[in-house]
């Protein structure tokens, strides 16, 4: 399935292109209503996992990632990816489990630059910014221009930043062997408002609401907290909900994948410079363990049975 996935990858050439050139509203949007918060949302293919890495270490990210996963990268090129003035390696990562968009900055990262978590492919930048405020996010950085496309920042309640991006030439990625998890860390006060703003923006629903989830699987043994899952047309999300208490590395991790074989993974994962901080340990139908890549990116790693 690995070399199925990167035979069907985006040659280098048309790499270097997408990665120059996002869809357009008008064509992006072709038959959907106006006003459909579903239709705002692509695919959870085109929904990167944003990775800002320690400098001069992007290469051996990517390496390390594609040896441990499967798939291919687009890029480097050196370019420009925020408002301002900055300097940057860009590289997008393909791979079964979730796309990447790797930073690694030879200048320094301007603010907000680096709190967002995610981009979202989305059909039409200027409604997702209108909906995301009426939903009650607030605009953090305005929309921009880049060498691809454009861009904005929406930050929803409890500080839960996400990019927003359309390209001016639309991309074409495989469909994903497992959809990852955008894993979120929030105090009982922010929840509530959290979830009003995100499920109305992304038109997702709660799939499972657990308050007595064990703790086991966040590196407190004999506590219990509150879980919750959701989906939408962005993926997953993972909410994790608690005093703040946490042990390194939990709220570190930014995604959550899932893999067939957790050992095996992590086995690929460690030859290939990994580092495993914590598990792997099962709790319930859960296999998990936080893996620590070169240059920094920390990722949480399960198999569900």
């Amino acid at each position: 399935m690995m070399q199925g996935f990167a035979r069907r990858a985006i040659p280098l050439v048309a790499a270097i292109a997408a990665l120059t050139a996002i869809p357009t509203a008008s064509t992006a949007q072709a038959g959907t209503p106006p006003e459909s918060r579903r239709q705002l949302a692509v695919g959870p293919q085109y929904d990167t996992t944003h990775v800002y890495v320690t400098p001069g270490t992007e290469q051996a990210f990517a390496a390390s990632w594609t040896a441990t996963f499967g798939g291919s990268t687009l890029g480097p090129v050196a370019t420009q990816v925020t408002p301002t003035p900055s300097r940057t390696m860009s590289e997008l990562v393909l791979s079964p489990v979730g796309t990447l968009s790797l930073f690694d900055y030879t200048t320094p990262v301007p603010y907000p630059f680096g709190t967002e978590r995610t981009g979202w492919l989305v059909t039409d930048l200027d409604r997702a910014v209108r909906t995301a405020k009426a939903d009650g996010a607030a605009v953090v950085v305005s929309p921009f221009a880049d060498p691809i496309g454009r861009d904005a920042i929406v930050q929803f309640p409890g500080g839960i930043s996400a990019q927003l991006y359309v390209h001016t030439t639309a991309p074409s990625y495989p469909a994903l062997a497992s959809v990852p998890e955008n894993r979120l860390y929030l105090s009982p006060d922010a929840v509530g408002d959290f979830l009003r703003s995100y499920l109305r923006f992304t038109g997702g629903r709660i799939v499972s609401d657990d308050r007595t989830a064990d703790g086991a699987s966040i590196g407190l043994p004999g506590t219990t907290y509150r879980q919750l899952r959701l989906t939408s047309g962005f993926g997953t999300t993972t909410i994790t909900v608690t005093d703040g208490h946490l042990p390194y590395p939990f709220g570190r991790e930014l995604t959550g994948y899932g893999v067939p074989d957790l050992d095996a993974t992590l086995t690929k994962a460690k030859a290939a410079g990994a580092t495993v901080l914590w598990g792997p340990v099962t709790v319930g139908s859960r296999t998990s363990a936080m893996v620590q890549f070169p240059g920094g990116y920390i990722a949480e790693l399960h198999t569900d049975r």
